[in-house]
């Protein structure tokens, strides 16, 4: 699977270690950044991978940052995606099966190397159940075409 990375300072431990993960499960990890921990502004990476997952560059994204809320919030100002910050494995499921999100947030300072490594193997391999579930969805899809202008 090919998937979207990237973090602000206060999530780039985090990132590394989840790319370095992804990548000996074999999956293609395209990383967005920063490469430091080097202060910049999360807004601009949240961005780079939602804009990446809904350009269909790659079919996941995942960012970090220190709570996991700030990179999320940027992430979902993009029409078509559905960011869930998580921070134990039961929501990792949950957010996939029941809600399609297609990025997953971390935050370094919330959530250990170890939880957040069985949080991504376990968001990644949920799969969304539809049925009643893709009605809701749908309905974020239309209250977000509603203020689309």
């Amino acid at each position: 699977m090919k998937i979207g990375i990237g973090s602000d300072h206060g999530g780039y431990n985090l990132k590394e270690e989840i790319k370095k993960h992804l990548e000996s499960k074999g999956h293609e990890v395209v990383d967005f950044g920063t490469d430091s921990i080097e202060s910049v502004d999360y807004p601009d990476y949240g961005l780079a991978v939602a804009e990446a997952v809904v350009d269909n560059k790659v079919e996941l994204g995942i960012v970090c940052c220190g709570t996991g809320i700030g990179i999320s919030l940027a992430a979902n100002k993009v029409p078509g995606i559905r960011c869930a910050v998580v921070s134990d494995v039961f929501s990792a499921k949950m957010s996939k099966a029941h809600n399609n999100a297609n990025m997953l947030s971390l935050g370094e300072r919330v959530v250990g190397r170890g939880l957040a490594l069985e949080i991504v193997d376990a968001w990644l391999e949920t799969s969304f159940e539809g049925d009643r579930h893709l009605r809701r969805v749908n309905k974020l899809t239309e209250i977000e075409n509603k203020y689309l202008k």
